[in-house]
């Protein structure tokens, strides 16, 4: 049943306030949409250059991006003199073999890095923050703080299949060059974990992250 249809205490609370996505991303937005929460959206300007090598795992990385995502604009809005209720963070990144792969910088670059996911497995990891006001009005904002991971097995992929995918430019604008939820999709032999996080957004933990964090209230 789409969550939108819900009828739940915590839900209908979070919709009366102001909530505020701190992505332009069109596959965040149709998620968070199909939670039937109510949103707008404020993209975030944070660089994201922060040195992978100070990370311990893939994990730790999104997990502060995300972070620092949803403060940049919580801040941003906030010295503005418009404080959101609640600001949502995310941050997507594929890793194979140690290796952060994120978005692709050229045509090459989507193609190399395709041709390094053919027929292995690899992880997608996306971090979640959430981000309010402190309870009293006073002190630090409230922050919760979590990561999904996801397995992902690629098939076999010719190079005719890896140019001709790149050709349709789909891959510039997705971490480790393919998107699961359209053409993408073909190049994946299966999952262990959960597709929405593959998409961008694990719908289910964050779910039940906002239903932790407005019951806390």
């Amino acid at each position: 049943m789409p969550a939108q249809h819900l009828n739940i205490k915590w839900l209908n609370a979070l919709n009366a306030k102001r909530v505020v996505l701190a992505s332009s991303s069109p596959r965040r937005k149709d998620i968070l949409s199909n939670l039937g929460v109510n949103y707008i959206v404020v993209p975030s300007t944070f660089p994201e250059t922060l040195d992978k090598s100070l990370f311990s795992h893939p994990s730790e990385y999104v997990k502060e991006n995300a972070r620092q995502k949803a403060l940049e604009v919580y801040e941003r809005l906030k010295t503005a003199g418009d404080t959101p209720d609640l600001v949502i963070g995310a941050d997507t990144v594929v890793a194979h073999d140690s290796q952060i792969l994120e978005k692709p910088n050229s045509e090459q670059h989507a193609i190399n890095m395709l041709a390094s996911l053919s027929g292995s497995t690899h992880m997608v990891y996306t971090g979640i923050t959430l981000i309010a006001p402190p309870s009293d009005g006073t002190g630090e904002p409230r922050i919760l703080i979590d990561v999904e991971g996801t397995e992902v097995k690629m098939q076999n992929l010719s190079e005719e299949l890896i140019k001709a995918y790149v050709e349709t430019k789909e891959p510039m604008d997705k971490a480790g060059a393919y998107g699961y939820q359209t053409t993408g999709g073909l190049l994946v032999k299966g999952i262990n974990g959960c597709s929405w996080n593959v998409i961008g957004l694990p719908a289910s933990k964050l779910f039940f992250m906002l239903e932790q964090f407005t019951r806390q209230e």
